[in-house]
């Protein structure tokens, strides 16, 4: 026997060659095929009918029977039985009575299209759409990458090391809107956080610009805003930078107010990260950290351009919760509650204040999200006593464990992570970005914050990928619908839709039809509620109501998911089909009267 070229695969050629043995050794085949089919010159014509027998044929060189399973003697009809269950003539005869009943089909003759309707029989009433998949990377509100103090299109920090102290403080209106270089070409989200001294001065003297300037940077970049305002982010040595207020702690302390100690705000000897820091069980600290949140939340709260709010209530950058008990934790954490009414708040994973607002605030709306600050850490330290792939990391040690309190929040509301150092700090250590992405994905994460940092070409494809999978993102498989209608009658239409992303929308935009008829449009917002779209498959049928001013004759149909305050579509699905005002067309109904 010839040697296979490849284990397990016989050429084209041998299959047929076997086949023409089967004809001549097996009498059940005598009177079931036309004349000339105990020929290979047969064979090789009948596989070449069409696509379906060229494919049949590919497969058939994979097929254990003419492989491994074949016996060694290729003409012994016995053996041949011995090899096949059910016998080698009834599947000799059925496979290939099946190539030649498949050789005989072809592609039904085009018809002759002379309007949109022809495309289907005159006794049809239905049409199905089946719209391309987009593969594309499709930047969509309220999901995906964020720029970290910085907005869409301005430089990434030049190396791979970033500030949490510095957010934006000068604003070019007339800059262009670029892509991001060396990252997430486009993104929806801008993420700035500023000290709380930065943003108070002086007591109740507000550096309302900042976040003033920052938002109106991010609409003009396509953007909304998430913020956090820091208690405080950095240890101050007094030889370096002389204290300018009254009252204050001994040689050390952190970034505060200065105007704050003048209170008479006590502090503690040491912190995790810096001596000194503000005591936050201080009275002082709930009144005046709180005042400043509800004069945050009396200017801003559901202001359509801040995206989140971030309810940090104590400690370095506002993460740990600082050395405020539980109680207290509980009684800032209700400042945020109370004061923004509107505006998405987002709990820091694994604190007292988070906890507190999973228990009472389970049936509120808008619901609370959560995010995390060290995502992706999978940290190798090498020391003598653990192995380094053994040391602690928050991706095993931590985030199981926290995350059991906010297990189901992400159906009702955002999931935040932020990385634990960059993307690039990840690429030089060496971490796993398959493994992070799949806890991503896991968490059900719809924001992803990498803090600006260029992405290593290594890398790069994967974090592309990655955006793709944050939050929603909607494919519409099928629609079904009428091939005519009446004039301000009611229709059923059905979808069936694939959320492919990890996560919800959060916001109510409706689904639209739109009607285009003679240079006017029609649109009819449905009931549905794309909030329900879940990760997987969602089928829901509606009656819509054709506009009863179109008239008789052709009106082509589009789909969109519309900006609440206008008609123009604000949410992109993930299709190929899309028109340049942002509908997706869909096809065609007749009119009648």
């Amino acid at each position: 026997m010839k040697r296979l070229p490849r284990e397990g695969v016989r050429t084209a050629d041998q299959v047929i060659r076997q086949i023409v043995v089967w004809t001549r050794i097996m009498p059940e085949l005598k009177g079931a095929l036309p004349r000339g089919a105990d020929t290979a010159a047969f064979w090789r014509k009948t596989f070449g009918r069409n696509d379906r027998t060229r494919r049949l044929l590919e497969m058939l060189r994979e097929a254990p029977a003419f492989n491994e399973q074949a016996p060694a003697d290729r003409k012994d009809a016995a053996a041949w039985r011995k090899v096949l269950d059910l016998g080698l003539g009834n599947q000799a005869v059925a496979l290939l009575i099946n190539i030649l009943h498949i050789a005989k089909q072809n592609p039904v003759p085009p018809r002759k299209i002379r309007r949109w309707r022809d495309r289907f029989g005159a006794g049809e009433v239905i049409q199905r759409v089946r719209p391309e998949e987009s593969t594309d990377l499709i930047p969509n509100p309220h999901r995906g990458t964020t720029t970290f103090q910085r907005f869409q299109g301005d430089p990434p920090y030049p190396l791979y090391f970033t500030s949490d102290t510095h957010g934006p403080a000068a604003f070019e209106p007339g800059a262009p809107v670029r892509d991001n270089p060396r990252f997430v070409p486009q993104t929806t989200l801008s993420y700035c956080r500023w000290p709380w001294a930065w943003l108070e001065p002086h007591r109740r003297e507000y550096r309302w610009d900042l976040v003033d300037e920052s938002l109106k940077t991010a609409r003009r970049r396509g953007q909304t805003l998430q913020v956090r305002f820091q208690p405080y982010t950095l240890g101050v040595d007094y030889a370096a930078a002389p204290p300018t207020s009254e009252r204050h702690p001994p040689e050390r302390t952190v970034n505060m107010p200065p105007w704050y100690w003048d209170t008479g705000a006590g502090w503690i000897d040491r912190g995790p990260y810096a001596r000194n820091e503000p005591d936050s069980n201080d009275p002082r600290y709930l009144e005046h950290f709180g005042e400043f949140i509800r004069a945050f939340a009396a200017r801003y709260d559901g202001h359509e351009d801040l995206e989140s709010i971030d309810m940090s209530y104590a400690g370095f950058w506002g993460e740990s919760g600082g050395n405020s008990t539980p109680e207290t934790a509980a009684r800032l954490t209700d400042v945020y509650l109370e004061s923004f009414q509107r505006t998405q708040l987002l709990s820091m994973l694994g604190t007292p204040g988070c906890e507190h607002a999973a228990a009472v605030a389970a049936d509120r709306n808008p619901a609370i999200g959560w995010r995390a600050d060290c995502f992706g850490d999978l940290r190798k330290v090498f020391t003598p006593d653990v192995p380094p792939e053994l040391v602690y990391n928050h991706t095993n040690d931590d985030y199981p464990r926290m995350m059991e309190v906010v297990r189901d929040a992400w159906k009702r509301a955002p999931v935040t992570g932020e990385t634990c150092g960059n993307v690039a700090w990840w690429f030089m250590a060496g971490y796993d970005f398959d493994r992070i992405v799949h806890e991503g994905v896991r968490w059900h994460m719809s924001v992803f914050m990498p803090k600006s940092v260029f992405y290593p070409r290594a890398i790069y494809d994967k974090m592309i990928e990655f955006d793709k999978r944050l939050g929603y993102r909607y494919v519409l498989r099928q629609m079904r619908l009428p091939l005519e209608a009446k004039a301000g009658a009611r229709v059923p239409m059905n979808f069936y839709i694939d959320n492919v992303g990890c996560a919800p929308i959060y916001r109510p935009y409706p689904l639209a039809i739109r009607f285009r008829q003679r240079g006017r449009a029609h649109v009819v917002r449905l009931k549905e509620d794309i909030r329900t779209w879940m990760p997987g498959n969602h089928w829901f049928e509606e009656s819509v109501e054709v506009p009863a001013a179109l008239e008789a004759g052709e009106a082509q149909v589009d789909v969109g998911i519309l900006d609440p305050k206008s008609d123009r579509p604000k949410v992109r699905l993930a299709i190929r089909e899309r028109l340049d005002d942002g509908w997706h067309p869909m096809s065609s109904m007749d009119i009648c009267k």
